[in-house]
């Protein structure tokens, strides 16, 4: 497992992350960035850790709207045999599984 230094919000992070998979963690990371810095920049919410469980929460809602248009594609296909978008399922499959890298083995996201 690798190591990484990655800055949210102007402070570092030291991540672990698996081989391989640095542009991925990278990607995640600037994801959070930007919207824990969005947060912040709307002037309501000072307190670093109020910030990234806000979100957290948008990120994770976008996540579960994504699976829900998902579902609801697969059961519009099933109902009427119209196939699921090219790649849908497996694009699902990577963003679950870019979510489970950046946990990593603790389940936490900042160590």
């Amino acid at each position: 497992m690798k190591q990484i230094e990655v800055q949210i919000l102007q402070q570092s992070y030291l991540l672990s992350c698996p081989e391989g998979q640095e542009a991925r963690l990278l990607d995640a990371v600037e994801r959070v960035d930007t919207a824990m810095t969005r947060i912040r920049d709307a002037g309501k919410v000072r307190v670093r850790e109020r910030i990234a469980v806000l979100a957290a929460l948008n990120l994770a809602f976008e996540l579960a709207e994504r699976e829900n248009a998902a579902i609801t594609a697969a059961a519009q296909a099933a109902s009427d045999s119209t196939p699921l978008p090219t790649g849908a399922s497996q694009r699902l499959q990577t963003l679950v599984q870019r979510l489970d890298d950046a946990l990593g083995t603790n389940g936490m996201l900042f160590e």
